[in-house]
């Protein structure tokens, strides 16, 4: 049932609808039978690994008061709703207070995170219902300063239960965005936290939650589902411990990568960018071999259970999507065309500052290409098989971040400061 909430304004609707479908899948757990996510389900508080304030209770049918129930994960029928509502921003900030936020019912869902995404990267657009940088899926790489929110999030959800729609999402769309930064300065200091007045600090702006939490029951992989499916031994349970105290330590690791300032030029966005998935690479290689450790402890009936955590999820997907994939097409649509014209018109580039910008233009389309080819696999993949292909995907994406940050950098240093401010001007003036 969907219960209205006192003071969140127009954004505030894509939680109650959110919270509404998580709730038809359940309370197992912390997260309502939504994507799990979390260690602290049930009537057992405190603790969730070994290490990490308790012991971990495997075996038997009461893991942490939760049990894995199919079908639940997305909230059954709404979560096409769910991903393809239109929600108009308005008070972000009050939605990110919302209980519903905290307890991490929401972002247990990536259909809902795109939304919240949405819904953030829009807070102030008078009018805008959406943006020229928006992904496929409804979300936006780029939240003002912050790229890839939710980061941790759409690493395991892919990995555990495929659902690539996070993950895969991004490309050289947001390389692009990143070039031409869609946010004018002022916008961008909305996100950030708001300077000490007098001996009180102001909130935290919305960018501390799209980050990701430091609570453990939300941010860490789902071992209590994960546990309930293959019932561990003993020994595999001490594996699957260390998976998650790994998983731990990776959400720390990448929550840390982000932005407490806001870059205001294109090379400090693509810098910016360029933290995040190194930080996010480390993160999987803290969780890759804590997962393989795992699995391979497994015999082929625990690994067939746990590799049928993703199948409805898999079958959910293809239903609403007429392709089977998560990802509509890993192809740049026309908002992402070379702005050849407009740089041309605003910059009036000299012979020595085209020829640089021509190096720009050529490595960028480059790298779109190497990321269309790397797009998310077809076939259906064990966990660490699609781990392994995460990382696979970030190591093209740094690649392709770091040829387009050299060549920017190279172009931006011909330039004089009025060129610079035309230059960043590009990308805000597309929203109208």
């Amino acid at each position: 049932m969907m219960r209205p909430v006192v003071g969140i304004a127009a954004v505030a609707f894509a939680c109650m609808l959110a919270g509404a479908a998580l709730a038809k899948g359940g309370h197992g757990g912390g997260h309502g039978g939504g994507h799990g996510g979390g260690h602290g389900g049930g009537h057992h508080g405190g603790g969730h690994f070994r290490g990490h304030g308790g012991g971990h209770a495997h075996g038997g049918g009461h893991h942490r008061g939760m049990r894995f129930t199919t079908g639940a994960r997305h909230g059954g029928p709404n979560f096409g709703q769910i991903r393809n509502a239109a929600i108009r921003p308005a008070n972000f900030r009050n939605a990110l207070n919302s209980s519903a936020f905290r307890s991490g019912r929401l972002i247990s869902n990536p259909a809902a995170r795109a939304q919240l995404a949405a819904a953030a990267a829009l807070a102030g657009w008078s009018g805008a219902s959406s943006g020229w940088w928006q992904h496929a899926g409804g979300g936006y790489g780029w939240v003002g300063p912050l790229f890839w929110p939710f980061a941790y999030n759409d690493l395991y959800d892919y990995t555990i239960w495929g659902d690539g729609l996070g993950f895969w999402g991004y490309g050289y769309p947001d390389i692009y965005a990143g070039i031409f930064g869609p946010y004018g300065y002022d916008r961008l200091s909305a996100y950030l936290p708001q300077q000490p007045q007098g001996r009180r600090r102001a909130r935290g702006a919305p960018l501390d939650q799209l980050c990701g939490s430091d609570r453990r029951a939300i941010v860490g992989l789902p071992i209590d589902q994960i546990a309930a499916a293959v019932q561990p031994s003993d020994a595999q349970g001490a594996a699957l411990d260390a998976l998650g105290n790994a998983s731990i330590d990776a959400a720390a690791l990448i929550r840390a990568s982000c932005p407490t300032q806001a870059a205001a030029t294109a090379p400090g966005r693509l810098a910016a960018m360029q933290q995040r998935v190194e930080a996010m690479e480390k993160g999987v290689d803290l969780v890759q071999p804590a997962l393989d450790k795992f699995y391979g402890s497994l015999i082929d009936e625990q690994k067939a259970r746990f590799n049928a955590l993703a199948d409805d999820q898999r079958r959910a997907t293809a239903s609403n999507n007429a392709s089977g994939s998560s990802v509509q097409s890993c192809s740049a649509s026309a908002a992402f065309d070379w702005p050849g014209a407009t740089i041309e018109e605003r910059i009036h580039p000299n012979d020595t500052q085209r020829a640089a910008l021509q190096v720009l233009q050529d490595t960028s389309a480059k790298v779109s290409a190497s990321l269309k080819a790397a797009c998310e696999p077809d076939d259906v993949m064990t966990p660490p098989a699609r781990m392994a292909a995460i990382r696979k995907r970030l190591d093209v994406m740094l690649d392709g971040i770091k040829s387009v940050r050299a060549a920017l950098d190279d172009f931006y240093a011909t330039l004089n400061d009025e060129q610079k401010a035309q230059f960043e001007a590009i990308g805000p003036r597309r929203m109208s």
